[in-house]
């Protein structure tokens, strides 16, 4: 992993920490939920399911994201309302909130191997 694509990852996943992302630790290939950031912003705590926690390198985390063209119908009128709200002084944070909220790949993380897709119940929809 490049400087480059470690920091693209860190800035997404920052911004995805509040709503409960799930990460996968692709050498021993544990799944979690992102919960906090750890020393120096090197390391990603994970909690798994029996409730662990462990800290993994962000060079080995892999977050699980959907894809755009998994936007449902009902959250594409959602987020056309979210667009359309001209009284909003704030359109394009509530955009990237909405889908980070969803766990939408805006970024293009998947295809650069740095996000594995979702499966399709892993984050229900709104």
């Amino acid at each position: 992993m490049t400087q480059e694509e470690k920091e693209l990852l860190l800035k997404d996943l920052c911004a995805r920490l509040p709503y409960g992302v799930k990460i996968n630790h692709i050498i021993y290939n544990w799944e979690g939920t992102l919960i906090n950031f750890n020393r120096k912003l090197e390391y990603l705590a994970m909690e798994k399911d029996n409730g662990l926690c462990y800290d993994v390198p962000i060079e080995e985390a892999r977050p699980y994201l959907r894809p755009m063209s998994s936007i449902t119908r009902d959250e594409s009128f959602e987020l056309g309302d979210i667009m359309l709200d001209l009284g909003s002084s704030n359109v394009m944070a509530n955009v990237i909130d909405f889908y980070n909220e969803r766990h939408l790949d805006y970024r293009g993380l998947i295809p650069m191997g740095l996000a594995f897709e979702a499966t399709e119940d892993m984050y229900k929809t709104k």
